[in-house]
């Protein structure tokens, strides 16, 4: 028996979860209203849970020797619990998306591109998207409202109505 959206709770949250990751990673998607308006809210959780704990870090000394023997010492950085467990929520609600090899782009300088990064849409989430909305957040003393919707008319064939969601 279909619910929301017309779909079975297991389509549903593989529709939402597929058009979140679509709109973290290119920060603007086109859908009908009712998907913007059910994934406005499934994606301003996750970007919440991103801002709330982008800065949990923790940082060690690791001693090691190096090729002649000698003890060389190096800090190293690794998340934070509280960091640790939003990651691991928001990459259960989230697909994962590669980085595309851009046009000019050597096969080589893509794999060292990307050596380093597992999940590049988390990694987007809180490099890139959490930082902006925590400084936001500061200076405007509110958290929330990370998307904007904007509606274009009806769909030829359906006549759905037809929207814009973006990040702010």
């Amino acid at each position: 028996m279909p619910g929301k959206l017309g779909k079975t709770t297991k389509q549903r949250m593989a529709l939402l979860r597929g058009q979140a990751s679509q709109l973290l990673w290119y920060g603007r998607i086109e859908t009908t209203q009712a998907r913007a308006k059910e994934l406005r809210s499934y994606v301003e959780k996750l970007i919440t849970k991103a801002v709330n704990t982008y800065d949990d870090v923790v940082e060690y000394e690791v001693v090691a020797k190096d090729k002649k023997g000698k003890e060389v010492k190096t800090t190293s950085v690794k998340d934070g619990p509280k960091k640790l467990a939003a990651r691991r929520q928001i990459i259960a609600k989230t697909y994962d998306l590669q980085e595309i090899k851009a046009f000019s782009e050597s096969k080589k300088a893509y794999k060292e591109r990307t050596a380093q990064v597992q999940h590049p849409l988390v990694e987007k989430l809180f490099n890139e998207i959490a930082p902006k909305y925590a400084q936001r957040k500061e200076e405007l003393g509110q958290g929330g409202g990370y998307t904007r919707i904007y509606l274009l008319g009806q769909r030829r064939g359906d006549a759905s109505e037809k929207a814009v969601i973006e990040l702010v």
